[in-house]
């Protein structure tokens, strides 16, 4: 098994490396600079600030430059926000989307689980039917799209739940994000539980454990549930990257003061130094958690080590 880690996680540094290398490229070559707005700076201050953070070189030494200060843990300065660098800033906004995003995986992973047990044990009935329908809804709507009708009901005409914002950090600013970021993930886990677990049912060995007495509820627990599991696993660290990538809008719309917020703000004003240290922070807590879900489907099912 530790073998099996090591090599999963050493497979990891070219993916980083051609991730941080495409983005950085993408951004310096891309039309326009973090200096350029609508209200023109002389050319000498913006040769002053070109030279400051080494935009005056070759666009190959400063990639050079940049990737000799992220080895050392420098993620480097923020071009508009002069008051934090970018690990500061991410440093602020991570609680929050940490909070966000681990909620919903929680969330979409109980909610898609039992879902998914519920639909096999009853397929082709009434409660299938009707969790057939609100997997549909999750997986057709998007969540910018589902957000703002939520906010409309539940925030506007029925005053329920707040539309947006963190307000004093209570739970119910936390729920109409937490369900737009999950719903689409409780889908999809509980079409994968679902398939999974009604192939499982109708395998030789789950019909040897019905034919000695055993009870449905131990057939399903002891018997089928683990080998059912198993596409659940291989789903949960894409699920996991779709659900921070997907907090980026969630938290926007929402006005949540989390690392969303400050990429799309980046982003909008070219801030090279933001927009690179969120993606590396994104790939690198991804690239984890996936490692992590191959460890634990390495475990579920020794074969995939031994191969």
């Amino acid at each position: 098994m530790l073998r099996y880690a090591l090599n999963r996680l050493l497979s990891t540094i070219p993916v980083l490396w051609i991730a941080v290398t495409a983005c950085f490229f993408i951004l310096r070559l891309a039309p326009g600079g973090p200096f350029d707005g609508e209200r023109q700076l002389p050319q000498r201050i913006k040769d002053n600030l070109a030279a400051h953070y080494n935009l005056d070189k070759p666009i190959v030494e400063q990639y050079f430059i940049y990737v000799g200060n992220v080895l050392k843990g420098d993620l480097g300065p923020s071009f508009i926000n002069q008051d934090f660098n970018v690990a500061e800033q991410l440093a602020i906004g991570l609680p929050y989307t940490i909070i966000l995003g681990s909620v919903a995986f929680i969330l979409a992973i109980a909610i898609g689980i039992l879902a998914g047990v519920m639909g096999a044990l009853y397929r082709n009935r009434h409660p299938d039917y009707v969790l057939g329908l609100i997997i549909l809804t999750g997986l057709v709507i998007p969540n910018f799209l589902v957000a703002p009708i939520l906010q409309l009901v539940f925030g506007l005409k029925l005053e329920w739940l707040p539309v947006g914002g963190w307000g004093d950090g209570s739970i119910s600013f936390l729920v109409l994000p937490v369900v737009v970021l999950a719903l689409p993930h409780i889908a999809r886990i509980s079409r994968l539980m679902r398939g999974a677990l009604i192939e499982v049912l109708n395998s030789n060995y789950i019909r040897t454990a019905r034919s000695k007495g055993y009870s449905s509820s131990r057939v399903i627990i002891k018997h089928a549930l683990k080998p059912a599991l198993m596409p659940v696993v291989s789903y949960l660290g894409p699920a996991a990257g779709f659900l921070l990538t997907g907090s980026l809008v969630v938290e926007t719309i929402f006005g949540l003061p989390g690392i969303g917020r400050y990429f799309i703000n980046a982003a909008l004003n070219r801030d090279y130094g933001m927009v690179l240290g969120t993606v590396i922070f994104y790939m690198v807590l991804i690239v984890t958690l996936n490692l992590i879900v191959d460890i634990v489907y390495a475990w579920l099912d020794p074969r995939v080590r031994t191969q």
